[in-house]
């Protein structure tokens, strides 16, 4: 048979039937000699960056020549240049460089879906028991304040200056707590202040000329304990029972030892107060503060301190914190801030896609299931990702192998390419499985002999 009469009989030009009988590499599998890794090769590297990534352990960019040349190390090929890390980002639009941020690792760890949604559960099935009401559900948190400390912001300076710009701050450090309280509705009840020290001076009410119902708690060091979160608990009855119009109230802690004394949980089951916790370490993506009012303060905060730098004040005392903590309350804690905190954690109103959908971290990995015996489908040739898949495909190959009849093959050698390439994605993982599994051992290892060491004292 004519090579014209082969091309007709199987429907393929003829250019491309005498380049394959000349061995001849297709334009799209063409790589250049100077590329050192195979188009599938890149491939698997792209979908290896993504997976970590996911995970919240993305690659620098000697980390990704590392996985290259972990590759090129099964052929002993050449390993890869500087640049080509560089280059390789360039080259896929999947991918980007950008700069880090350092993340607290058990932070990660609760950004874990499943545990939001039991979150985002356990908040619905109470305001459903308890007929909790948007005026009912209250959420407080407390923050802390270094007296004489701002906060970095932009600032104006001479164009020829290099560097920085230094702001000058009083550099008092001593230490304060704010605890706020709001509910669903934006409304708020008087701040429960705590500050360092023995006894109440009639200055701070005086000078600062703080609201009658605002209360002064003083401590040894500044911070709550568990009297003062009891005290606190009080005053948040107090505040609050007149304005109920359930039979309960909600009240979203953070976890603090001070608001799980067995003092603190009494007072509120006699009270008709219902607690629900934060998940550990999740105030950052549910604690409607940490989202939205706490940052305003503390930013309102400092530029009122600011403005005593600017008049020469160089010592900030308990009166001047007093009266920056007011200016700064009353521009922060609002209707508006409340409200928008409380949509913000996805609690009102109740929208738990709103914080699930900003998780962009799975530290872990799903365990792909073995597919059942009876497909739902009939298998459709692709490129396998597991074994089931291979199975699949190397059926279906034997399975057109029995019905081929003179017929074209072209099907045939489709079927059997995508079988091939799966199989090398598979070996390029397991390469790279094999490399991460090789660091592990040797952490691993180093950890073990340190737990093994005695630990002698230095005489």
């Amino acid at each position: 048979m004519s090579r014209q009469s082969a091309a007709k009989l199987y429907n393929v030009p003829e250019t491309t039937l005498r380049n394959r009988m000349n061995s001849l590499t297709p334009l799209q599998e063409y790589r250049p000699p100077t590329q050192k890794l195979t188009k599938l090769e890149e491939e698997v590297i792209l979908q290896y960056i993504l997976d970590i990534d996911i995970q919240g352990f993305a690659p620098r960019l000697s980390g990704v020549e590392d996985i290259a040349n972990d590759i090129l190390d099964t052929r002993e090929a050449h390993y890869v240049g500087k640049l080509w890390a560089h280059r390789f980002v360039q080259h896929w639009p999947e991918l980007k460089t950008r700069f880090n941020r350092v993340y607290d690792f058990q932070r990660a760890l609760c950004e874990d879906p499943k545990l939001i949604e039991g979150w985002f559960r356990l908040v619905s099935n109470m305001q459903a028991k308890y007929g909790i009401l948007d005026c009912d559900f209250y959420n407080f948190d407390e923050t802390g304040f270094m007296m004489g400390i701002i906060c970095p912001g932009m600032v104006v300076t001479n164009a020829e200056r290099h560097g920085r710009n230094k702001a000058i701050q009083p550099g008092n450090r001593e230490w304060a707590t704010a605890i706020v309280c709001i509910n669903g509705i934006g409304e708020s009840i008087p701040p429960f202040l705590v500050i360092k020290g023995k006894n109440h001076l009639s200055s701070w009410y005086t000078e600062s000329d703080l609201p009658l119902d605002w209360v002064i708690k003083v401590t040894n060091n500044g911070w709550t304990n568990n009297e003062t979160g009891l005290e606190w608990i009080k005053h948040f009855d107090k505040h609050t029972i007149a304005r109920k119009q359930g039979g309960y109230r909600m009240l979203v802690l953070d976890g603090h030892e001070s608001h799980e004394s067995i003092a603190f949980q009494e007072y509120c089951k006699e009270h008709n107060i219902i607690t629900l916790s934060l998940p550990s370490h999740s105030s950052h993506i549910t604690q409607s503060f940490d989202i939205e009012c706490f940052s305003v303060l503390k930013r309102t905060y400092g530029q009122q301190i600011e403005r005593y730098i600017k008049a020469y004040i160089n010592h900030i005392t308990k009166v001047e914190f007093l009266i920056a903590f007011k200016a700064a309350y009353l521009q922060s804690i609002t209707i508006q801030n409340g409200l928008s905190g409380f949509h913000g954690a996805g609690l009102i109103p109740f929208d738990p896609q709103a914080v699930i959908s900003k998780l962009d971290i799975k530290l872990q990995t799903s365990t792909p299931t073995r597919s059942s015996f009876v497909e739902l489908d009939p298998w459709v040739s692709q490129i396998p990702h597991n074994s089931n898949d291979t199975l699949s495909q190397s059926t279906l190959v034997k399975n057109r192998i029995v019905q081929y009849q003179g017929s074209s093959p072209i099907s045939i050698f489709e079927t059997v390419t995508a079988l091939t390439k799966g199989t090398e994605i598979l070996a390029y993982e397991m390469i790279l499985i094999s490399a991460e599994i090789r660091t592990l051992r040797k952490a691993n290892e180093v950890l073990s002999k340190r737990c093994k060491a005695k630990k002698s004292r230095i005489r």
